[in-house]
């Protein structure tokens, strides 16, 4: 995905470029579970959800990919194997503590959670305070084929770690819903829920398709949950994506979207100021139900 419209995607969700008052983090695996990313400053701490971990197993893992050892974040029911699992794919912003939150709400409804972070090859997202530095320096770098077999590495660890691989689904926000849409036409999933991913782009080496390049060819129904005053993802798109999911797969044809009047991008951040607390708590509810209906849970 090209610079400025990564940049776009960012412009409801991060007013400034700077961090005001967040400390950086010498490391990935010291990020992992504890913050936010100074890039994503302002953060409305009095706002943001904190899901406790107990009776959870949660925290830090290595997943193995090729001979990398990936950093991901991980939480599940304490003493219970054969446990649906859902991926948790990151903001640009990486696996900071709103992620690792959503790991922790997924837990408490049963589910082994991993949120795997997908930058660590390329750096550190912790250690940037500048939107505009972040997204040309790191997240513009990180291919889709690198992030597509990282979750399949994912889901492999999740096997060998208490997960029924039979029971797989995945979510994403803003640049993990894009992956979402990806995920599910490539990997083993049964459903997706994709929070204002974007949906269109130009294609280039690392990006070569887009979800509404894949859209008929889904192997896995996926719920969209957007905003309408999202200023990055014009609706335009959102329609178009509707018409090729109609001509596609029977996954493709069960796909829903559901658009929140006056929501704007990253309306379930509710660590942000874009945080619009109806839309965000009814989007919890339909993910859920949605997972439920399609044999993840």
């Amino acid at each position: 995905m090209a610079f400025d419209e990564l940049k776009q995607d960012l412009d409801a969700l991060v007013p400034g470029h700077t961090a005001d008052g967040a400390s950086r983090r010498t490391a990935l695996h010291l990020m992992l579970g504890a913050g936010y990313a100074a890039a994503a400053a302002p953060v409305m701490a009095q706002t943001a959800i904190q899901t406790p971990a107990q009776g959870l197993v949660a925290g830090m893992v290595q997943i193995e990919v090729g001979g990398f050892q990936m950093p991901a974040y991980r939480a599940a029911p304490a003493g219970r194997g054969n446990l649906p699992v859902v991926l948790v794919v990151q903001e640009i912003f990486g696996v900071h503590e709103y992620i690792t939150d959503v790991c922790r709400r997924l837990a408490r409804e049963g589910y082994l959670a991993i949120a795997p972070a997908l930058y660590a090859r390329q750096g550190d997202p912790a250690q940037y305070t500048e939107v505009a530095r972040l997204l040309s320096e790191l997240v513009a770098k990180v291919p889709d084929a690198q992030v597509l077999g990282d979750l399949d590495a994912t889901v492999r660890w999740a096997g060998a770690h208490g997960g029924d691989l039979a029971r797989v689904g995945i979510t994403g926000f803003c640049w993990g819903g894009r992956i979402t849409w990806l995920y599910a036409a490539h990997g083993p999933v049964k459903a997706g829920v994709a929070w204002y991913g974007r949906l269109a782009g130009e294609a280039n080496a690392l990006t070569p398709r887009h979800p509404l390049d894949v859209a008929a060819a889904l192997k896995a129904p996926v719920l969209g949950l957007y905003g309408e005053k999202d200023s990055g993802i014009p609706l335009d798109t959102v329609d178009k994506m509707k018409e090729a999911l109609r001509k596609g797969s029977a996954a493709a044809q069960a796909s829903e979207f559901v658009v929140y009047p006056d929501a704007p991008h990253a309306f379930h951040a509710d660590y942000r100021p874009s945080f619009r607390k109806e839309a965000a708590e009814d989007g919890w509810k339909r993910a859920l139900a949605w997972l439920r209906q399609h044999g993840v849970a």
